[in-house]
């Protein structure tokens, strides 16, 4: 069963339209803007199914964060993931780093060499796709083409797809993943996609469905409830200071 967003969480997806700015907002819509107007890729796909796919990233130790919403631009549509692992490691197969007792720095400095050796990759799991401008949560017809390029999603991509509960459920049954912690995560990322003025219905709607699906499990229920209020806490301990 697919899962559509509501009309109002579209426009994200869209074409933006020209609007006369609120000076109460103008600070908030230059980071928007801002945000919406990046369009270097973060990575390239180099395996890919339908649930799952791995990209390299374009600069080494340049990953998403664990828990980072992102955009995979294929064919027949746009998909939808979240970053769920990201590794370091040797372009030989069989060939693994030495230690050589010195700073990046400084080995950059003598030996240039050894990092173009090394590439950074990073794991996304899939949540769904874009029907058109519509974000469905559900896996799409078609993995996504290898060579496809990686965006991060901006804050009103990530709190329109985060609106719909649907997420919730499939971080909690994802297959072979640190469910909790990347759950958590997510939920972080989302609520620093909102305004401050709006996370805070965020977390009590949220803690209704997470009480809803985790019903039999008060104790994982209360862990991942009690860690998303403290990072809501500490968002706006930070929001208050930056004033």
């Amino acid at each position: 069963m697919t899962h559509a967003l509501g009309s109002r969480s579209l426009d994200s997806f869209r074409d933006p339209v020209p609007q006369v700015a609120d000076p109460q907002r103008q600070s908030n819509d230059k980071q928007i803007s801002a945000d919406s107007a990046q369009i270097s890729h973060t990575g390239e796909v180099i395996e890919s199914s339908t649930a799952q796919l791995v990209a390299e990233s374009v600069r080494l130790h340049g990953a998403p964060a664990f828990g980072q919403f992102v955009r995979i631009e294929t064919e027949p549509m746009p998909i939808l993931g979240v970053v769920h692992n990201a590794q370091t490691q040797s372009l030989e197969a069989n060939r693994r780093p030495s230690a050589y007792g010195k700073s990046e720095e400084e080995l950059r400095l003598e030996q240039p060499q050894i990092f173009e050796l090394l590439r950074t990759h990073f794991d996304v799991f899939v949540l769904g796709y874009l029907d058109g401008a519509y974000p469905v949560l559900a896996y799409p017809p078609q993995p996504a083409r290898i060579h496809s390029f990686v965006y991060l999603c901006d804050a009103p991509q990530v709190e329109a797809v985060t609106a719909n509960d649907q997420l919730l459920r499939s971080l909690l049954d994802a297959p072979g993943l640190p469910t909790d912690e990347l759950l958590l995560a997510t939920l972080c990322h989302a609520l620093e996609a909102r305004d401050p003025a709006h996370q805070q219905a965020y977390v009590l709607r949220t803690g209704k469905e997470l009480s809803r699906l985790l019903r039999d499990d008060y104790d994982r229920l209360s862990a991942i409830v009690r860690r998303l209020k403290e990072r809501q806490s500490t968002q706006v301990e930070q929001t208050q200071v930056a004033r």
